[in-house]
């Protein structure tokens, strides 16, 4: 913090060091100059707890050098108090206010009157060092949090790639190596099957459990396959995926899925389309979970160059506790989902009365 300073400005060497040393129990600082263009010299150098001027000076007199403190910025505030001769007359005393001082005090000084009043400005001066001080320790705080936030989601956004990465490389691989494993057991089984003899019931209805059993595996692996990385939404697009998952989760869940999509064929990016695909899943496993809905209506368009994806139940309805919900993970990771492309998600329910989803993906570049 630094240290409160008294500047004192006046011709006279003998009211100079008389001022100093009455001041010096006020702080333990005191600069003298004796012109007003020395004065200036100070105020470039150094800040101000508060001037003393005298109004009289050859050269630059009082008025003129406060009117050139005022024009500065870092001394616009400072206190200037202007030390006159009884004989002043109100002009003077207007030009003097006019100039920007705060007071007048009437030579002979009274000390007390004079310490009295400076001692406050010292104080305001302290209690504004101290007050600058804790706003850039803040703003450094904050600006630390903030560099620590984008860490943090650069860095969820790189696990996030991640993940949806090694997701594909899985899906591929059961469906392509364990899928074709099924499917030339399949082959060998059937080869085996042509060659019982027809009276062979009992092999024979083992034979008809273990393809049963083969084409159900084959089914679950596609299943899971699809679910780590739909193969419709890297073939066909967003618009494909969401019809093709709606339609999936209209049969694992009876609940009815109203689609209103572009029939135009989107455009986007691997980044845009995973990102939203993934929130419009985690929305229906919410509405699955949560919800207690027998409907839902799906619309996706593009507006204002922005894609937007809503969704809505008539179930129970989110209550404004649960939105805010620090613990609500499936919407945090939603919002976080979005972040990257500067866009949003709204929320909002009625109980009894369902819930509405609205999620904003600008279509611009990342």
């Amino acid at each position: 913090m630094s240290q409160a300073s008294i500047l004192i400005v006046d011709d006279d060497s003998r009211s100079l060091l008389a001022l100093q040393e009455l001041l010096q129990n006020v702080t333990q600082k005191v600069v003298l100059a004796n012109s007003g263009e020395e004065a200036l010299r100070c105020v470039l150098k150094e800040d101000f707890a508060a001037i003393l001027l005298d109004v009289h000076m050859p050269g630059v007199d009082g008025f003129e050098t406060a009117r050139l403190i005022r024009e500065r910025e870092r001394s616009r505030h400072t206190p200037i108090i202007f030390l006159t001769g009884a004989h002043e007359d109100v002009h003077s005393v207007f030009r003097g206010y006019e100039a920007g001082a705060v007071d007048y005090i009437v030579k002979p000084l009274v000390p007390e009157i004079l310490k009295s009043k400076l001692s406050v400005f010292v104080e305001l001066y302290n209690k504004n060092a101290i007050l600058i001080r804790e706003i850039e320790e803040r703003k450094r705080a904050e600006e630390h949090l903030r560099k620590s936030e984008e860490n943090l989601r650069a860095l969820a956004a790189h696990l996030q790639s991640v993940r949806e990465e090694e997701w594909t490389r899985i899906a591929r691989e059961i469906h392509d190596e364990l899928g074709q494993s099924l499917t030339g057991l399949k082959m060998d089984l059937i080869w085996v099957a042509n060659r019982l003899p027809r009276d062979q019931r009992v092999p024979a209805e083992r034979m008809k459990s273990m393809f049963g059993l083969i084409d159900g595996t084959i089914q679950s692996v596609r299943k899971i396959a699809s679910r780590l990385r739909p193969e419709v939404l890297d073939q066909l697009g967003l618009t494909a995926a969401i019809g093709w998952h709606a339609g999936d989760f209209r049969k694992r869940t009876g609940i009815r899925c109203k689609l209103s999509l572009p029939s135009d064929t989107l455009i986007l990016d691997h980044e845009r389309s995973t990102a939203a695909f993934r929130i419009f899943q985690e929305l229906l496993t919410n509405v699955a979970r949560h919800a207690n809905a027998t409907r839902i209506d799906v619309a996706m368009r593009v507006d204002a160059g922005a894609l937007v994806l809503t969704v809505e139940d008539n179930g129970r309805g989110i209550a404004e506790s649960e939105i805010k919900d620090s613990k609500s993970l499936g919407l945090l990771g939603m919002r976080e989902r979005v972040l990257p492309f500067g866009g949003a998600i709204e929320i909002a329910g009625a109980r009894d009365k369902g819930t509405k989803v609205r999620v904003c993906i600008p279509l611009g570049l990342k």
